[in-house]
């Protein structure tokens, strides 16, 4: 599970199109905003959520969220997961994505699982 955080146009949905296109989805991966839940099948199940429009942790639960963080056979991204903290689980994997004042990009990457691939 990945909860990814990071203001309007920081390239959220860029990261989650190029996190899909490493587990093999082929089909367009597009902001799942309006729908809350978009999934696409790879070499694993790729879930992506947008919780942007989520009140909290109980819609969160209403989606399903739960059981999409807990897919053994799914990897899941939760953009806008600061809506949704508390729902998540302790250790989280998490990626800040941040703009600089020249328009580039800053990934700020935490989490023993992502550390350690990045090693």
């Amino acid at each position: 599970m990945i909860a990814l955080t990071g203001g309007l146009g920081a390239g959220k949905t860029v990261f989650a199109k190029g996190l899909a296109r490493g587990l093999g989805v082929i089909e367009e991966v597009t902001s799942p905003t309006y729908t809350i839940v978009s999934e696409y099948q790879g070499r694993l199940r790729f879930h992506h959520i947008d919780a942007y429009r989520l009140s909290g942790p109980a819609d969160f639960e209403s989606v399903g969220g739960e059981d999409l963080m807990t897919d053994s056979g799914g990897v899941c991204l939760i953009e806008w997961s600061e809506r949704v903290a508390s729902a998540l689980p302790p250790g989280a994997q998490a990626v800040d994505i941040s703009v600089d004042g020249d328009g580039s990009r800053v990934f700020r990457i935490e989490g023993e699982a992502l550390e350690a691939s990045l090693r």
